[in-house]
């Protein structure tokens, strides 16, 4: 595995001329030449990556999910994420075409940036869970790249970080809008999700080895429906209302209500067999989601 700790070690390894600036660079993606074989290179960085790229013959692995560009997408890469990158067909001419910007943490050094970069989830997203860009977003979001570049191919002087580091944040504030609009737009796509995960849940909580389970976890939850974590809560909560891990209490909670309604069980025995350890957790989940105690919400039933 290649690890990249600078920009410009990037650039020699892609053998693209050093960057203007050390700590920031964007990229035609159709100037860098090919260095891709059969075999995976596997690479991590030590900076963010957004890119905005079409590639034909190429396939990209991120995790555990191979992805090819040919849709043309926008992905986000933050530090320390392995990737590799291969030739799909030797014989098959490579294509290429998109931005991409690297951008090293300290380069945004005291900025509110440095503070609310990691506030995108999808930084966390995986390239499958990319962003589909319609014709008239791309334009936006290119036009924002351009000028990005603009300033970076100018002469560095005390305004270029203030000003690029304000396109980057706009960059980010379109993308989270657009990943919005993704979320609403994609109906078949997100319908779907949330019915594998209703029955998911729905089946997990009706097993009868919850004792030895315990409670299911957003990462299990979430790689059982072969999504990244934070995909599948900000899309339940666009579409929702509610993340994975209230999704999860929901189910918990019914499940709770009845076997408190239809069973004489007493309330340890029911948290026990939900996979609780300890019944003041079981006690003090329930009521903060129902608003009474289990011993409440059984009286009240009866």
């Amino acid at each position: 595995m290649r690890r990249f700790t600078t920009i410009s070690e990037f650039h020699e390894f892609v053998q693209l001329p050093k960057p203007q600036h050390p700590l920031l660079s964007v990229i035609d993606v159709g100037t860098v030449p090919h260095r891709y074989g059969q075999e995976p290179t596997s690479m991590v960085f030590d900076f963010y990556t957004i890119s905005v790229k079409r590639m034909r013959n190429v396939h990209m692995k991120y995790g555990q999910h191979s992805f090819d560009f040919k849709e043309g997408i926008m992905s986000f890469m933050a530090p320390n994420q392995v990737f590799s990158m291969a030739t799909a067909d030797p014989d098959e001419e490579i294509e290429k075409s998109g931005w991409v910007i690297y951008i090293h943490p300290d380069f945004l050094w005291n900025t509110p940036l440095a503070k609310t970069i990691q506030q995108y989830d999808f930084w966390d997203y995986s390239l499958k869970e990319g962003l589909f860009l319609s014709a008239k977003e791309e334009a936006t979001i290119l036009a924002i790249i351009r000028t990005i570049e603009q300033e970076y191919c100018s002469t560095i002087d005390r305004f270029s970080k203030q000003i690029i580091v304000s396109h980057v944040e706009s960059l980010l504030h379109y993308a989270d809008r657009f990943y919005h609009r993704q979320f609403l737009t994609r109906e078949k796509a997100n319908h779907e999700a949330l019915e594998r995960l209703e029955t998911l849940l729905q089946d997990y909580f009706n097993s009868d080895n919850l004792v030895e389970r315990g409670l299911p976890t957003v990462h299990y939850v979430a790689e059982c429906l072969h999504l990244s974590p934070k995909y599948l809560s900000s899309l339940l909560r666009v579409v929702t209302g509610q993340n994975t891990q209230q999704h999860i209490h929901a189910r918990l909670i019914a499940k709770a209500k009845e076997k408190l309604s239809t069973t004489n069980l007493t309330v340890s025995e029911i948290a026990y067999e939900l996979g609780f350890e300890h019944l003041p957790s079981f006690s003090k989940l329930f009521k903060a989601k129902t608003n009474l105690s289990p011993l409440e919400f059984r009286a009240s039933f009866n």
